[in-house]
């Protein structure tokens, strides 16, 4: 039987590189998996302290020879560049495995939805937007979304306000003080529906029809008491 003899320089050599690349192997498993962050793995790397060779050479004797030949800078220096190269290997397999998570799009941002805007006439109840057109014109729609027919307004409302104001924002009554289309007693009653109440028919009479409403019912109600008592 015959056997070829291994140096003692050869087996360091074939340990050292298998000590390499399961340890570059072993990095790069449990980086994929996730168990713990890339930067910690560099971290806890063991770099080996001697230099590994794989070149070929003598027996035991031109080991210890060339090793003892070796002045203490040029050993350190051949350790320094081991370790070097097998950190480079190590962030290659970190960079390698970390990069299998770059393709998850992140969660695009929720909508605003901004508010919608007030349209609301003022405090009262006399509808939810403002009419426009001519004080007559805003009436007839306040009537209406009152859910009064058109007649509570040309029959009623029309003649009763005619009769207090002429339909005029700004008609005052010289003797009680009243004031605007209703002819509110005193007029800053209407600033409940805005503070706006001295110039806005809109706000007058939004005023006017919700004090019709609560003290008469309705606008032929009012114009009934008007034409019997001579107020309202």
């Amino acid at each position: 039987m015959s056997f070829h003899p291994i140096s003692l320089r050869h087996a360091g050599a074939v340990g050292a590189a298998t000590l390499v690349a399961g340890g570059t192997f072993a990095v790069a498993a449990f980086a994929a998996d996730g168990a713990v962050a890339p930067e910690q793995l560099a971290a806890a790397a063991v770099v080996p302290d001697g230099p590994v060779s794989t070149d070929g050479g003598g027996g035991v004797d031109d080991f210890f020879a060339a090793d003892a030949e070796q002045s203490d800078q040029e050993r350190q220096t051949r350790r320094d560049d081991d370790r070097e190269r097998f950190r480079a290997e190590v962030d290659e397999a970190v960079r390698s495995a970390s990069t299998t998570g770059d393709g998850i799009p992140e969660p695009e941002p929720e909508p605003v939805v901004e508010p919608a805007a007030d349209t609301s006439g003022g405090g009262g109840d006399a509808g939810s937007s403002v009419p426009s057109g001519s004080p007559k014109q805003i009436a007839l729609q306040m009537v209406q979304d009152q859910g009064w027919g058109a007649s509570q307004f040309h029959d009623c409302l029309e003649p009763l306000w005619e009769k207090e104001s002429n339909w005029n924002h700004t008609a005052q009554n010289p003797s009680s003080g009243a004031y605007g289309i209703p002819q509110s007693l005193p007029g800053n009653k209407m600033a409940t529906h805005g503070d706006d109440w001295q110039t806005n028919p809109a706000t007058q009479i939004a005023w006017g029809i919700d004090y019709i409403k609560g003290r008469y019912g309705d606008p032929c109600g009012a114009w009934a008491h008007s034409q019997a008592n001579n107020w309202y």
